[in-house]
């Protein structure tokens, strides 16, 4: 297929779709084709912003006072992020709650629930445990569980496992920032949640923090 004429070097663009060819002169661009239709197999892939970094702010602090509301001090809560996405929330509400309303002490920790989840050995990906770093009893104590996505429900089903080898919490609630409310196997329900998405099965949801991606973003990714 040939190049389009063109007077100005650069790239040209042919008449297929996802055909360009590179031209450093006049006339014929001949050097290079490059077809982008099937470089990976799939279809290309679309993204909208759900939440912006302002947004995820305003979340955060909204959801720092819930917890305030019905947790006071903490005397006899725990915050408990579920490995490894969860960790990255869990972290920013442990900071607000301490820095912004100055309470005192939070009993903190991370929980994996790789071994504990009923898809494990089921795949042909090795699953890879993260670390769990609970050090203190639940016994007694009203745990709230945080992940970044409530999809399922069964990681936390499996983290509701979990935590039973820590002791027998009194209660146990779930805050989540993003809770995917068509798309649950389980019937698990978030006692806080940031913002409530009806998405597709075939759409992902991509939360992103600055400690891991660079910013605090929440996209809804679509083939």
């Amino acid at each position: 297929m040939k190049a389009p004429r063109t007077t100005r070097p650069g790239l040209f663009l042919c008449a297929r779709a996802g055909e360009v060819a590179v031209g450093t002169g006049r006339g014929y661009g001949r050097i290079a084709y490059f077809c982008l239709e099937n470089l990976s197999g799939l279809p290309p892939m679309s993204q909208k912003v759900l939440l912006s970094s302002r947004e995820i702010d305003i979340i955060l602090h909204r959801l720092a006072c819930q917890l305030l509301e019905n947790h006071l001090d903490f005397a006899d809560s725990a915050l408990i992020g579920l490995q490894p996405r969860g960790t990255f929330l869990a972290r920013r509400l442990l900071d607000l709650l301490q820095k912004e309303y100055k309470v005192s002490r939070v009993p903190f920790g991370l929980l994996d629930i790789t071994f504990y989840r009923d898809d494990f050995r089921r795949g042909d990906k090795t699953l890879e445990a993260s670390t769990t770093q609970i050090d203190f009893l639940v016994e007694g104590k009203r745990v709230v569980l945080i992940d970044d996505v409530l999809y399922t429900g069964r990681s936390i089903r499996a983290a509701l496992t979990a935590i039973q080898s820590f002791g027998r919490p009194r209660e146990i609630e779930l805050l989540t920032l993003i809770d995917r409310r068509f798309s649950r196997h389980l019937p698990i329900q978030p006692d806080y949640r940031g913002r409530q998405v009806d998405a597709i099965m075939e759409e992902r949801v991509k939360v992103c923090w600055k400690e891991n991606e660079g910013e605090d973003r929440v996209y809804l990714v679509s083939h």
